[in-house]
């Protein structure tokens, strides 16, 4: 009988997708002297010919010693930098997030926020990702719309969105801060994860086992289809013929959003939600 040896060149360290994950990761590498060929993401991750996969446990006390070390060396900055990255959908924002905080730990000076170094390819890629998960926070702050739903003793206000990246937890304390005295809840459809705020604080629910089609809601109030017509009505009013450009509103109103916004649907009569 012969037997085969797998001979395995890389690892990859694959975490489960959370911000307390990826900094465990992190810790973990560092804690086994080990530097991964890959940290990617249980739901990005793509398994290699030559690699193992080292599955990290989410270890809180682990990952509050990486944010704590991040953050007396690079600043508030370089941990908010770790958050963003956690939210990405780019299958390489683990990686990123690993070869910044070597460098922020490593090689960092202390002269200068670590983020102003573009040029370093450490940095580079954790600042595009910055980026482009920063725009996508202002999108959903612009084009977040809510509708009031009553019934069954509920009573608030929904908003349903589908964000390129997994940002409702980055902009949270926006609507948190501008709605404090209205209980609502901001429903990612893509990522089916839910933003739920009480009236006294809010936390995040994971809708992965139920679905976007097994969320179950009360209809919307009696008033809620007239308001959306009459915000459809306004919207249209406004509008200047003359000056119609489809291109530059895709450009500021990105197209795959539009399902989830009141202005860009038909008018309708009653409404009917669950």
């Amino acid at each position: 009988m012969t037997h085969t040896c797998e001979i395995f060149d890389e690892v990859a360290y694959v975490y489960d997708g959370s911000l307390e994950g990826l900094l465990s990761a992190i810790f973990e590498a560092y804690a086994n002297h080990e530097h991964p060929s890959e940290v990617a993401s249980c739901k990005t991750h793509q398994p290699r010919l030559g690699q193992r996969a080292h599955r990290v446990e989410t270890d809180l006390s682990h990952a509050m010693r990486v944010k704590k070390g991040v953050t007396a060396k690079g600043g508030h900055a370089a941990f908010d930098a770790l958050r963003k990255a956690s939210c990405s959908s780019r299958a390489d924002a683990g990686w990123a997030a690993y070869q910044f905080v070597r460098y922020v730990m490593d090689e960092h000076s202390g002269k200068a926020r670590p983020l102003s170094n573009l040029t370093h390819e450490k940095v580079a890629p954790i600042a595009a990702i910055c980026r482009s998960v920063g725009n996508e926070c202002e999108h959903m702050r612009q084009f977040v719309r809510f509708e009031h739903l009553s019934g069954g003793g509920a009573d608030f206000w929904f908003a349903k969105c589908n964000p390129r990246d997994s940002v409702v937890p980055l902009v949270m304390p926006h609507f948190v801060e501008r709605f404090n005295v209205q209980p609502f809840m901001i429903f990612d459809e893509v990522h089916l994860v839910a933003g739920v705020y009480d009236g006294f604080g809010w936390r995040l629910v994971d809708a992965s086992e139920a679905g976007a089609d097994g969320l179950r809601l009360p209809d919307r109030s009696a008033e809620e289809a007239t308001m959306q017509n009459a915000w459809r009505h306004f919207y249209k009013c406004v509008s200047v013929d003359a000056r119609y450009n489809p291109e530059l509103r895709r450009h500021f109103m990105p197209k795959r959003l539009w399902r989830n916004l009141t202005e860009m649907q038909e008018d309708v009569g009653m409404l009917a939600v669950g």
